[in-house]
């Protein structure tokens, strides 16, 4: 199978690389804009794999994604490529209505051209595989039973509706146009390679170097986890076995509050590296919440587990493990993403001041 792929140098994406060069033999079109939290390095096996070619594009450019179907006619299409920061979604929501709202329409419409000069027999077996998050449900409370694919959207932040507005579109090109689509509907994921802007990374790195451990609110929002590598291999189930026009919710069963996750990151990392200050929880700060924060998220993947065969292998505790130890042992490549975050906000802070006196 011919794969293309959209944002396979992100987090979850190039877990689905690492996933598909290991484990298939699928050639892999991996198309990527190579915005601030891509990664080459992430690829790993990827970067030099005959397997894999990496076009640097943007989703939303119309001619870049006819050039690359025309050049390399993709069997099928997996598109994980979005702009997925709540908090940036707050601040500027613009680029996330590009990427996710328009970056989607644009591949549905190549892909749909694509899909109309296959012959019948390769017709029959293509697939577009939208790749879609928990939170377009909105949110849970105590007591509700967890999402499933039926349930209603109710999107609450700027991410979350142009998530739900994607999900929209390629259900429409489905229905309206007979492209066989496919939709995921996944919860937190977490691992190695994840951006460290995103809660167990943040928290990680923050207590490894004695920073403070940003909470919101009360700590009591809960969120789903899932393991990125098990995210991956359902992705993969999905696509080669799911059924088109069907939605399948992927989750982990493993709720935690976020005061949870964060303590768990502490002991964990006290246990590996003690800090000579004494205990991480010392570190924990609750700080103003965030608008619109959801109070709960959680997938009942039910369906999925029974249609695919899939259940996620990693519990919360023995992922959680496996990441921090990632973090432990690849500090090159986070200290630079670090060094440089730090160093943009004091250039910031600086021209703040010397505005201000002006």
């Amino acid at each position: 199978m011919k794969l293309l792929l959209t944002g396979g140098c992100g987090f979850i994406g190039s877990a689905v690389v690492r996933h598909l060069l290991r484990e298939t033999d699928h050639l892999v079109i991996n198309i990527d804009k190579m915005t601030y939290a891509a990664s080459e390095d992430a690829l790993e096996i990827g970067r030099s794999h005959p397997r894999h070619i990496l076009i640097r594009a943007d989703i939303a450019d119309a001619r870049a994604m006819r050039e690359a179907f025309e050049a390399h006619d993709p069997d099928a299409v997996m598109h994980l490529a979005a702009e997925s920061h709540v908090d940036r979604s707050i601040d500027g929501p613009a680029d996330f209505v590009q990427t996710n709202v328009v970056g989607t329409f644009t591949l549905l419409e190549a892909a749909r051209r694509h899909y109309g000069a296959l012959s019948p027999e390769r017709q029959a077996v293509f697939r577009f595989h939208h790749v879609s998050t928990d939170e377009v449900f909105g949110a849970l409370e105590p007591g509700d039973p967890p999402f499933t694919e039926t349930t209603p959207y109710d999107p609450r932040s700027p991410y979350s509706a142009t998530k739900a507005a994607s999900d929209h579109l390629v259900r429409a090109w489905q229905h309206t146009y007979k492209l066989p689509t496919i939709v995921s509907n996944t919860c937190n994921n977490y691992g190695p390679w994840q951006f460290p802007e995103k809660l167990i990374p943040l928290v990680t790195l923050n207590a490894l170097e004695g920073r403070d451990l940003p909470v919101y609110g009360d700590g009591s929002n809960m969120r789903d986890w899932l393991f990125v590598e098990d995210h991956a291999a359902a992705l993969v189930r999905v696509l080669e076995q799911g059924v088109p026009g069907e939605t399948y919710a992927i989750g982990g069963r493993q709720p935690r509050t976020n005061l949870q996750v964060v303590k768990a990151i502490c002991a964990h990392l006290d246990q590996r590296e003690p800090d000579p200050a004494g205990p991480r929880e010392r570190l924990i700060r609750f700080v103003t919440d965030r608008p619109g924060h959801d109070f709960r998220y959680e997938i009942d993947p039910s369906l999925t587990e029974q249609a695919l065969r899939w259940t996620a292998p990693h519990d919360f505790e023995t992922g959680l493990a496996r990441t921090i130890d990632w973090y432990l042992d690849n500090r090159s490549w986070w200290q630079a993403l670090r060094e440089a975050r730090y160093a943009g906000q004091r250039l910031g802070t600086a021209m703040s001041v010397k505005e201000k006196a002006a």
